[in-house]
């Protein structure tokens, strides 16, 4: 009779069927087995107290009142029994010591005795397989059987399920912090939404974590973190602080009622600020919040989304502050917001490739170098200029990321054109502010040519106005002057349409400006295009500086700037920007442009003539 029973119970619990299950099983066939015996498991839990496991001739009064019982000597025979690790059998309850407190628990229910066994897996009691019984007496011998058979499908039972609670506690669970990780927030947003109609969703931003990685070890900056999930744990309710990943954190506020998410966002804020002893540096954090209520819109991932509108405002405009979502602050957030998502998922499928556009020198029709340029692959294979996705690199995480990529794949491009023997000088690099303020912008592009065997003095650094006239804590202007004591030649590029005066020349002098298309288009003008661009010329002449003269789509824009002494150009006239491997069929064919070298040579013979 056991045997079947014994091989059913195994398979259960192969199969993944629940503990509760299992054992409520187990206690009813068991149950069948003997007329007067009434079936009971308790775990032991962390706290050492008894909680109901199996009990299915129990009533619901009976269990409630003994779950929570913390064991000890004398109370009852389960607690009795789960304190020694050692059988107890109470075979009067009336009149044993052990059930005094607990016996009108039991009596009214026709529970006259009571046989408890210790469940023990691992060195460890798990819980209690109990018998009572409705007559004064003890266990028969095939009783004895029958709970020993009992005991040991419990163990393997209760220890299967605490390994499989483990796993999931461990998958559930940021490694660094201790704090349930992004999987677990997923799930418990869900059920937050479905039973609360209202509750709030805030998003934690931590502060110049970088900074404190780069300054003083990522040792100082897993304190860091630890610390602030370790503060953000006591202030939010219990369950309700996640780590999502990296410097990012998430706070549940499962009822507005009770809590009004402003407030806690104070508190956070208070706590987070408080001085941190982190691998033995004194550091004061810091944390940028955004969140949003649910009220009427539930949906997880709407409210979710809205929190991340209000951490990015809060990010540009509200450093070390609390924002919470209004009703229209997303147009223009949810307009970049989309574009950095765009963006950060190209990356990460590798669609972002550069492109390059030939710089000619007007003179000869010499292809003197290239331009790369950011292009984005869509998924349905279109192409799309960084223009297009301009609002992305306003994100200090993104523009690094694109440079980053850009700089890997022109050091690549450009070292195996040279190996094949193709002649070009040049290759120019875009830079943003953000990669300026990151800090080691020199050495960075100085190795990714250096690895490949290429020196510096390839590279052409571009700055646009803006990031050059940035110069405030002289970030800009130092590490353009190391650049240039690399060797690598830096262009200010679009020349004209910003604030750059002339006198910034002498303060952080470059060696190229790029005039930008705006003025090439107006050199046919009677009078101030044609004007500007030859006083723009004959200054940087003076200056020692090269002008390259951007956005050339005619014939007769060429000729103009070739008459007024420019030295290079580039343009839709000469060429769209191409894949590298398009460059390659280029200048294998010749270095040398093949029209322009064309109208030069008939230009020339025509002086000739003349």
């Amino acid at each position: 009779m056991l045997l079947p029973l014994q091989n059913i119970i195994l398979e259960k619990i192969a199969t993944g069927q629940s503990l509760a299950e299992t054992v409520d099983y187990l206690c009813r066939e068991v149950e069948t087995m003997r007329d007067d015996i009434v079936c009971s498991v308790l775990l032991l839990d962390e706290e050492r107290r008894l909680r109901h496991l199996a009990g299915p001739s129990l009533p619901l009064e009976y269990t409630s009142a003994i779950d929570g019982i913390a064991i000890g000597h004398g109370v009852g025979s389960c607690g009795t029994a789960a304190y020694h690790g050692e059988p107890v059998l109470v075979e009067d309850i009336d009149t044993h010591e052990y059930w005094q407190p607990y016996k009108q628990l039991a009596l009214p229910l026709g529970l006259k005795a009571c046989w408890s066994t210790p469940v023990i897996g691992s060195g460890k009691v798990l819980g209690t397989f109990a018998f009572y019984y409705r007559t004064t007496r003890g266990p028969s011998e095939q009783e004895r059987l029958i709970v020993n058979a009992c005991v040991h499908l419990c163990a393997i039972a209760i220890e299967r399920d605490q390994r499989m609670l483990e796993r999931r506690r461990m998958a559930d669970t940021d490694g660094l912090t201790g704090l349930p990780n992004r999987s677990r927030f997923n799930e418990v947003i869900a059920e937050v939404s479905r039973r609360e109609p209202d509750w709030a969703l805030m998003l934690v931003d931590l502060d110049n974590l970088k900074m404190v990685n780069d300054t003083f070890g990522h040792g100082a900056g897993d304190d860091l973190i630890r610390i602030v999930a370790e503060r953000m744990k006591q202030e939010a309710a219990p369950g309700m602080a996640f780590r999502l990943g990296g410097d990012e954190f998430a706070v549940l506020v499962p009822c507005i009622a009770t809590t009004d998410p402003a407030v806690l966002a104070d508190t956070l804020i208070a706590r987070i600020k408080e001085p941190a002893d982190c691998a033995g540096h004194l550091i004061y954090p810091a944390a940028t919040l955004g969140g949003a209520r649910a009220g009427l819109e539930r949906s997880p991932q709407q409210v979710r989304q809205n929190a991340d509108y209000a951490l990015y405002h809060a990010k540009e405009r509200a450093r070390g502050r609390y924002l919470e979502y209004q009703p229209g602050l997303g147009t223009s957030i949810a307009k970049r917001f989309r574009s950095v998502q765009e963006v950060d998922q190209a990356l990460r499928d590798d669609r972002i490739d550069a492109h390059y556009q030939p710089i000619i020198d007007l003179a000869t029709g010499r292809i003197m170098g290239f331009e790369s340029l950011c292009r984005m692959k869509m998924p349905d294979g279109r192409l799309i200029a960084a223009a297009h996705f301009h609002e992305a690199m306003k994100d200090a995480h993104v523009a690094i990321e694109i440079t980053e990529r850009m700089l890997e794949r022109v050091a690549a491009a450009a070292s195996d054109w040279k190996r094949e023997g193709l002649l070009f000088s040049r290759v120019g690099l875009n830079l943003t502010a953000a990669d300026f303020h990151r800090g080691g912008l020199t050495r960075r592009i100085v190795d990714a040519f250096e690895r490949l065997g290429l020196p510096a003095g390839m590279v052409v650094a571009e700055v646009t106005e803006s990031v050059y006239i940035a110069q405030k804590d002289n970030v800009v202007a130092e590490e353009i002057q190391a650049m240039r004591e690399a060797g690598i030649k830096v262009a200010l590029d679009d020349f004209g349409t910003g604030f750059a005066s002339l006198t910034h020349l002498l303060t952080v002098p470059v060696d190229i400006i790029k005039i930008d298309k705006c003025f090439v288009r107006r050199l046919a003008d009677a009078g101030s295009g044609s004007v500007i661009t030859r006083g723009l010329l004959e200054i940087a002449r003076g200056l020692g500086i090269w002008v390259v003269a951007e956005g050339i789509e005619e014939e007769a824009q060429a000729e103009h700037l070739l008459s007024l002494d420019c030295k290079a150009g580039q343009g839709y006239f000469f060429a769209r920007p191409m894949d590298r491997d398009s460059v390659r069929e280029m200048l294998e064919v010749s270095n040398f442009h093949p029209e322009w070298a064309r109208i030069l040579r008939e230009r020339l013979l025509l002086d000739k003539a003349g």
